[in-house]
């Protein structure tokens, strides 16, 4: 189902350090996707010693992103999310970067302090604009 390009943009942009970060350049994560099989990914250098969780790696960028949107489609940890979507929707009001972010409360151990730092970089960086190219066909 549809999320904006600037909540996608912003979170890949903050997850990757603007792509620059080790995950981003040797496993095509934009995200900050965790696995959880050996082998599955790269051992965060900052991994607790009792944690068993690696960053996915991923063949492609594009698989990277049907991944990321999976995850905020299906996952419970995200119901929050598509609940104001479908709200969105529900009044057709345009589905924005901004909205979704804020069912965005378990994505980071930050919690609200990533929600307004993806907030942030969506206004700063004229974000929305992207969001307001969406058909009404592709909003809904």
């Amino acid at each position: 189902d549809l999320l904006p390009p600037s909540l996608v943009l912003a979170q890949a942009a903050n997850e990757s350090a603007w792509g620059t970060s080790r995950f981003a350049l040797e496993a095509n994560n934009y995200f900050g996707q965790w696995c959880y099989s050996e082998g599955c990914g790269i051992v965060p250098s900052r991994r607790g010693a009792t944690a068993t969780h690696e960053v996915r790696s991923f063949d492609s960028v594009e698989d990277s992103v049907a991944a990321y949107f999976m995850n905020l489609n299906t996952f419970s940890s995200y119901r929050d999310l598509r609940l104001i979507r479908e709200s969105l929707r529900a009044s057709s009001s345009p589905i924005d970067g901004i909205s979704l972010a804020q069912g965005l409360q378990s994505y980071s151990e930050r919690g609200e302090e990533y929600i307004s730092e993806l907030e942030d970089m969506i206004r700063y960086n004229d974000l929305l604009e992207l969001d307001l190219q969406l058909t009404p066909l592709q909003q809904h």
